[in-house]
């Protein structure tokens, strides 16, 4: 579902803070480690570790997930969850900033997938609240999925059912959006999705022309490609919030100036107005 081209296990990465708030977002990265027969490496950051102080091994609650999903049966030891296929590391770090601690995780453990919770936040209000998503996403040049807390995701928390019926991808000449189309597709057929709609909008102008795409018909999923016009961020976000996609895909490049650097890349200012999970693939993901 989620291929590397080395020779090493697939990585799923999810940071957690211990909050209910971000337990969808754990879903969502236990189950598809779950399906890819993956690392999960789950990672909290404080200022002060206590070692002797063993609560945060009970967050999130993995053997709890997996029998509320049926897959685990009640009362098993933690020693069991191997044998459902999963290999997990749960990973408290000391630290005052988060991003640069998991990133320093990552030069020995990278990831093929970060999954996170992300806030929608906007002016004042972001600039008052630390951002950990958006910097750790962009820094790490990782595959990156977002689930926002206020939003709901393709995963059921309560049974593990996946819906994954509608795909939006915005697309554009650059970056190149067939990789995000290609591990659309791939996150979907690893989670036994196999029928659907993808929607491809293209936010026209004088200057952008829509891109040439190798759409692959016959597989179960239906395709269909529609231009508008437009500020770019307005008309994605009033195409998802019209259409209410199960996902939105976005190829992305990271910032590209200085004033981009201010407000956002596009990716970031779709993912603060989107209310579905928003997977961000780097341009020179393959």
């Amino acid at each position: 579902m989620i291929p590397s081209t080395e020779k090493r296990d697939i990585i799923i990465f999810h940071p957690s803070d211990f909050s209910t708030a971000s337990e969808v977002a754990f879903g969502h990265a236990l189950k598809i480690a779950l399906q890819s027969k993956a690392h999960l490496d789950i990672m909290h950051v404080e200022q002060h570790v206590n070692p002797e102080q063993a609560y945060w091994l009970d967050f999130p609650a993995v053997r709890a997930t997996l029998t509320r999903w049926g897959i685990l049966p009640a009362g098993v030891q933690r020693e069991e969850v191997a044998k459902a296929g999963l290999r997990i590391r749960k990973i408290l770090k000391p630290g005052t900033d988060p991003v640069e601690t998991m990133l320093r995780h990552f030069q020995s453990f990278p990831p093929d997938l970060i999954v996170l919770a992300t806030h929608q936040r906007e002016g004042l209000d972001r600039w008052l609240h630390k951002a950990v998503a958006e910097p750790l996403a962009r820094r790490s040049g990782a595959m990156t999925l977002f689930v926002p807390r206020e939003g709901k995701g393709f995963v059921a928390p309560n049974n593990g059912s996946v819906r994954l019926r509608k795909i939006l991808i915005p697309i554009d000449r650059d970056p190149d959006p067939q990789a995000a189309l290609d591990k659309a597709l791939l996150l979907a057929q690893g989670l036994n999705c196999v029928t659907g709609e993808f929607r491809l909008i293209h936010i026209a102008s004088k200057n952008r022309t829509a891109p040439v795409i190798n759409l692959p018909f016959g597989r179960g999923w239906s395709f269909e490609t529609i231009v508008r016009q437009g500020e770019v961020v307005d008309e994605i976000v009033h195409a998802e919030a019209n259409w209410r996609p199960d996902l939105m895909v976005l190829a992305t490049r990271g910032h590209l100036d200085f004033l981009d650097a201010l407000r956002g890349s596009t990716t970031e200012r779709v993912l603060r107005g989107a209310h579905c999970p928003v997977l961000a693939v780097p341009a020179m993901t393959k």
